[in-house]
């Protein structure tokens, strides 16, 4: 099983709070900036695939990145269920029409109910990437924004972990 959802990331950083010394003001760069999307396929066992889109996520996108992973999926010989919300791109009549594709490479799908992110188990990937992991030195450009990003995706599983309770 894969939860699946896309989450953005640009030059304005996500700090919930702070303690700071009287004084002592803490700091951090922050600018407008194009946005990073990463689009993600994530299991409970830290198995992955993430593809990153620099702009506006479309159906388009969310379908090139289904296909990419249905390839995956039929080269191993695997059947997987993707979970995945009621996004407006998940449910259109592209992506509708790409789905009986999709099965044939072993790939099914489960909506989650309506208003229900905390089902998804790929938003606490994207709340520790945002507010744990990304450090401060990713907020100096734009450059150092995707570097530190793909860092963090590309070590996944390994030095970067989530414990599922």
């Amino acid at each position: 099983m894969f939860y699946f959802d896309q989450s953005g990331f640009t030059l304005t950083p996500c700090i919930p709070y702070a303690w700071q010394g009287r004084g002592k003001p803490l700091t951090l760069p922050s600018a407008a900036s194009p946005r990073v999307n990463v689009l993600g396929f994530m299991s409970p066992t830290h198995q992955s695939h993430f593809q990153t889109v620099i702009g506006r996520v479309t159906s388009a996108t969310v379908i090139a990145a289904l296909d990419a992973f249905a390839a995956q999926t039929a080269r191993a010989g695997k059947l997987r269920l993707v979970v995945l919300d009621n996004a407006p791109i998940h449910t259109s009549q592209a992506f509708q029409d790409r789905m009986v594709d999709w099965f044939r490479q072993g790939v099914g799908f489960h909506w989650l109910p309506p208003y229900s992110p905390e089902l998804n188990l790929i938003e606490i990937l994207w709340r520790k990437i945002k507010y744990e992991w990304l450090p401060p030195k990713a907020y100096l450009s734009f450059n150092h924004l995707k570097s530190e990003l793909q860092n963090i995706l590309e070590h996944f599983g390994s030095k970067y972990q989530i414990t599922f309770d």
